[in-house]
C-alpha cells in the first residue's frame, strides 16, 4: 500500500499514520485532530501522549504540529484527562452523594440507631430500679425474722440510754404511777427522808425489806392485749437487790433485778437512785402489777416509781 487517498473510504484502507509521508501530505494527510489519516477518516482511539496542554502560543505564520482540543468549560487545564472527557468518548455516569454523608452516598439510618440505644439504656435502668426494689425488700424480711426472735421469757436489768429513749417515745399514752398512788402492804409504807427520790413530792416507799411487804399498781387503760415493758424507780444502799414481780396473779419466774447501777458507796441511799425493768404480757383494760419480797430475795431498797413502755424495749 502507498500512502495517500487510496480508498481511505474504508477503515481498513486507512492509514493512520499518512500525515508522516510527502505524498500523504499532498493528498490533504493532517495529524490527529478527533480522529487519524487523511480527512473524513474513520475516528479512533487517541494514542497516548498525543495531546498536550498548556503549550506556549505559536508564533506567526507557525503551523502548530496540531491542533489542541478545546478545554471543557469548568475543568482544570490537566496534562492528562481520561479518554472519556474528549468529544465523543463514553458517557460516565457518577452516584450523587447526599448532602451531610461525606460523599458516600446514602448512609446508615441514625435515627433508627438512636431509638434502639435509648431502648437498651431504658432497659438497664428498669433492671437496676428492679434489682434495689428487690435488695429493699430482702432487708425488710431480714428486720421482720430478727423481730420475731425477741426473746419470749421475762427478763430484767438496766435499760441502755438508747432504750430508755425508746421507752420514753412509746410510753406517752401509757399509764404511771408513783408511790402515794400505789397500795402499801406487809409493813410498806411511804417517806421523803432520802434525796433524790424522782416522785412527786420526793416521796418514795420505805418498809420494803421483810418477806411479805409489797407495792400494787392497779393498771387501767391498757390499750390492747400485747407485749409490754415494766420500769421500776428505786434506790439501793452501794449492794445489790431482787424482788418477785406478779402480774394479774401470777408470779414471774424472772426476779426484778435492784442493783447498784449507780456504783453508789454502801449504806448511801441518795446516790443509789436508778431504774429496772422487767418484761411482761398485759391484757386489754385493766391490770394489776405487783411488786413484793418474798423468801430467798434480798429487798433492802427504796421504790418511788413504776412505768410502762410498750413492747419489749428493754436491753
Amino acid at each position: 500500500m502507498t500512502p495517500g487517498n487510496n480508498g481511505a473510504s474504508t477503515p481498513e484502507d486507512d492509514d493512520p499514520f499518512g500525515y508522516l509521508y510527502a505524498d500523504g501530505q499532498a493528498n490533504g494527510a493532517q495529524p490527529p485532530s478527533g480522529g487519524y489519516g487523511y480527512p473524513n477518516s474513520v475516528n479512533r482511539v487517541r494514542t497516548v501522549g498525543t495531546r498536550q496542554y498548556g503549550q506556549q502560543p505559536q508564533a506567526a505564520g507557525q503551523t502548530a504540529p496540531y491542533a489542541q482540543a478545546p478545554q471543557q468549560q469548568g475543568r482544570p487545564n490537566a496534562h492528562y484527562a481520561a479518554p472519556e472527557t474528549f468529544p465523543g468518548g463514553a458517557p460516565t455516569t457518577q452516584q450523587q452523594s447526599v448532602p451531610g454523608d461525606g460523599g458516600r452516598g446514602r448512609g446508615p439510618n441514625t435515627k433508627g440507631l438512636l431509638i434502639g440505644a435509648v431502648a437498651v439504656v431504658a432497659a438497664v435502668v428498669v433492671g437496676i430500679g428492679v434489682a434495689m426494689m428487690s435488695g429493699d425488700d430482702s432487708k425488710n424480711d431480714n428486720a421482720g425474722n430478727q423481730a420475731s426472735t425477741a426473746p419470749s421469757a421475762e427478763q430484767s436489768g438496766e435499760p441502755s440510754p438508747s432504750a430508755s429513749n425508746s421507752a420514753a417515745a412509746s410510753d406517752v399514752e401509757l399509764p404511771k404511777t408513783d408511790a402515794k398512788a400505789m397500795r402499801l402492804d406487809g409493813g410498806a409504807a411511804t417517806a421523803s427522808d432520802v434525796k433524790g427520790a424522782q416522785a412527786d413530792g420526793g416521796v418514795y416507799v420505805t418498809g420494803f425489806n421483810t418477806v411479805g411487804a409489797s407495792v400494787t399498781w392497779t393498771v387501767n387503760g391498757i390499750p390492747k392485749t400485747g407485749k409490754y415493758t415494766v420500769y421500776v424507780g428505786y434506790s439501793v444502799p452501794g449492794k445489790d437487790g431482787t424482788a418477785t414481780l406478779t402480774v394479774n396473779g401470777t408470779p414471774s419466774k424472772t426476779p426484778v433485778d435492784l442493783k447498784n447501777w449507780t456504783g453508789a458507796p454502801e449504806g448511801d441511799y441518795t446516790k443509789g437512785w436508778t431504774k429496772t425493768y422487767n418484761y411482761v404480757q398485759l391484757n386489754k383494760g385493766t391490770n394489776t402489777i405487783k411488786l413484793s419480797c418474798e423468801q430467798g430475795n434480798q429487798c433492802d431498797a427504796l421504790l418511788d416509781r413504776m412505768w410502762l413502755a410498750k413492747g419489749w424495749v428493754g436491753s
